[in-house]
């Protein structure tokens, strides 16, 4: 059975790299990555290859950036000759970008089945692309594989026929478990000076936090506030980026004692940092689940989720610009949610998803 499994941006990578290894490893299943090129920056992209011990991409689309349309449209046109020469058996798509709902798109209309990893999750806001995306992908799919119950519920509360959704569980945490070990050696702490140290780490790029100079402003002077208290290290999204030098505020937080900027970095280093921070402030969605599994406080500058699991059974709260200085003063008192891991993260999501594939092989057979 040849497979494509479809990477796109940072967070497909890690989805990837766990169910390329053991799909790999199974007789009768051939994954191939295609690598759309959502993500052309080096260290948003092609480091991740490198810190999942992956092989270079078999198909290398090098859409680039652009907007939604463009990179929807862009992904579509490459993908579809790609599809029309290979014709796989199946198509993954993971997660809520882009690629994942163009290259949905491109295969249904060729008739060639898909399956969305990590299908089911709602924000109930359609004002985020990413719900869009999910939506349309969950709708088109046959083959809905689940990192929750809630996943499942959403779906059948949308009309999905039962047979096509799977419970197969968290495959973030099959990535983070995949290369531990190596996380674990590292102390990306003492690089900003803060080994043994307690610091906080902060992950934005929503349009919602950093697209507004209003709102951009007020958040900046609210971490140069928190900085004073508690370092802060921040790796700086590129949009992030551009957005702080294009409203002249790049030199808030750049001149704040107190916090750490650097780029974007790779999966190992960044969870490193994770698992020696005392809080995460994020508005990125796979950083909530990873916080929730290992029992770190997570604030989301945001109004909503779609993993809701990871506040209600996790250690994620929801938190506004406004309220997030006495949120993280709570978090440095002792004054936070103990979470717990929610079901079927375990690491062994690619496995169950690798036992579906052949069981689909033996009942065609």
């Amino acid at each position: 059975m040849d497979i494509h499994l479809i990477a796109a941006a940072r967070p497909n990578f890690m989805k990837v790299a766990p169910l390329f290894h053991e799909l790999n490893n199974r007789s009768g299943l051939n994954p191939k990555i295609i690598h759309t090129g959502q993500h052309y920056d080096l260290n948003m992209s092609d480091v991740f290859f490198q810190d999942f011990s992956l092989p270079e991409p078999h198909i290398h689309l090098g859409v680039g950036s652009g907007t939604h349309a463009q990179q929807t449209g862009n992904v579509m046109i490459a993908y579809e000759k790609v599809l029309m020469a290979e014709e796989p058996s199946l198509v993954i798509v993971v997660g809520d970008v882009n690629s994942t709902l163009a290259a949905t798109l491109a295969a249904v209309k060729l008739g060639i089945p898909v399956a969305h990893l990590e299908a089911g999750l709602r924000s109930f806001d359609r004002s985020m692309p990413e719900e869009i995306n999910r939506l349309v992908t969950d709708k088109l799919a046959d083959f809905l594989w689940t990192p929750s119950p809630d996943g499942n519920e959403n779906l059948e509360n949308e009309g999905t026929e039962a047979s096509k959704i799977s419970f197969v569980g968290n495959i973030m945490i099959d990535a983070f478990e995949l290369v531990k070990e190596k996380i674990c050696k590292l102390d990306m702490p003492s690089q900003f000076n803060l080994s043994g140290r307690p610091y906080g780490l902060v992950t934005l790029h929503r349009p919602s936090n950093v697209d507004d100079p209003e709102t951009l402003s007020l958040l900046c002077r609210t971490l140069t506030e928190i900085s004073a208290d508690l370092p802060l290290i921040f790796p700086v999204h590129p949009r992030t980026k551009a957005q702080l030098e294009k409203y002249g505020l790049w030199t808030n937080p750049a001149d704040a004692p107190g916090i750490r900027l650097t780029g974007p970095l790779g999966y190992k280093q960044f969870m490193n940092l994770v698992m020696n921070a005392r809080v995460l402030v994020t508005d990125s969605g796979g950083v909530q689940e990873e916080t929730t599994y290992l029992g770190i406080p997570c604030l989301t500058l945001r109004d909503n989720t779609e993993r809701p699991v990871t506040i209600t059974l996790g250690t994620n709260r929801l938190c506004r610009i406004g309220d997030l200085k006495d949120a993280v003063a709570d978090i440095l008192n002792g004054k936070y949610k103990k979470g717990g891991i929610p079901e079927l993260w375990d690491g062994r999501t690619a496995v169950r998803i690798g036992d579906l594939l052949e069981n689909r092989i033996k009942h065609k057979g």
